[in-house]
């Protein structure tokens, strides 16, 4: 293999949920001032591409579509091993909803030419709608597997891929160029060294705008959007405890009954 490419997208921190905010007449989510993280499932894609480049060789290219502020979290990717980095970066792609999200990315990852694999989380924590992948897979024009919970390559370059589902797993065998998903099983990302973020900083990091991938900017961005958000609602959970108190072997039982009537037992 010879480039794999991974899209990670910048999250809101979670222990910062409480801060997050909707822009009244946009319908969007203010992030600014809150601090980002990369999203979990993407760090996951991103160590299965590691895995290949140091099983194979192949390049591992990171693309994310984010503002300027979120650069440092490319270069905690390169820190973990990446060896180049592409922010696609434009004030018109604020608001763009999966489907111009998806038209983004996909001329990013035109741009950067030839690739066997581009790999994604399943889903991101804030919007969880798990359809970037697929789509994406449709505008490139290529293959795409999602729910992947285990992958080997061969050395004939196929891959065998195990496929988490309801019921079960399926086993798939397949070619590239492909588009995959990864849900947390597949792997552990690997910890980031002190000598990896000296390394990041020698790396390629590289910043597309709209005019630079070619993009109509009535096509991306809250007009090109073809769905809006209609409001946002943060729930809180808390937690309320039952004390049981008396005989021991009464509590016990209480408890016991207690529990085979919430289904634990």
């Amino acid at each position: 293999m010879e480039r794999v490419i991974v899209c990670i997208k910048p999250v809101p921190d979670p222990k910062d949920w409480g801060r997050l905010a909707m822009d009244p007449e946009t319908k969007t989510l203010i992030r600014e001032g809150i601090p980002s993280i990369i999203n979990p499932l993407d760090k996951h894609a991103l160590e299965a591409a590691l895995q290949i480049k140091e099983e194979k060789g192949a390049e591992v290219v990171v693309v994310s579509m984010a503002p300027p502020f979120c650069a440092s979290l490319l270069k905690e990717a390169l820190a973990m091993g990446a060896d180049r980095g592409v922010l696609i970066s434009d004030r018109i792609f604020a608001g763009s909803d999966t489907l111009a999200t998806v038209r983004i990315l996909s001329a990013g990852i035109r741009k950067l030419g030839p690739f066997d694999l581009v790999l994604c989380g399943n889903s991101t924590l804030d919007g969880c709608t798990a359809q970037v992948p697929s789509q994406l897979g449709e505008m490139l024009g290529i293959p795409n597997v999602m729910h992947v919970c285990r992958m080997e390559v061969r050395d004939d370059k196929r891959l065998v891929l195990f496929q988490r589902i309801e019921m079960g797993a399926l086993v798939l065998e397949a070619e590239t160029p492909i588009l995959l998903s990864f849900t947390k099983e597949v792997n552990s990302p690997r910890l980031i060294s002190f000598l990896g973020i000296l390394e990041a900083e020698k790396k390629e990091l590289s910043v597309w705008s709209h005019e630079e991938l070619g993009l109509d900017a009535s096509s991306v961005g809250l007009v090109g959007s073809p769905t809006k958000m209609a409001g946002m609602l943060l729930r809180k959970k808390e937690r309320r405890g039952e004390r049981v108190e008396g005989d021991p072997k009464e509590a016990a039982r209480r408890i016991a009954d207690r529990m085979v009537q919430m289904g634990i037992l």
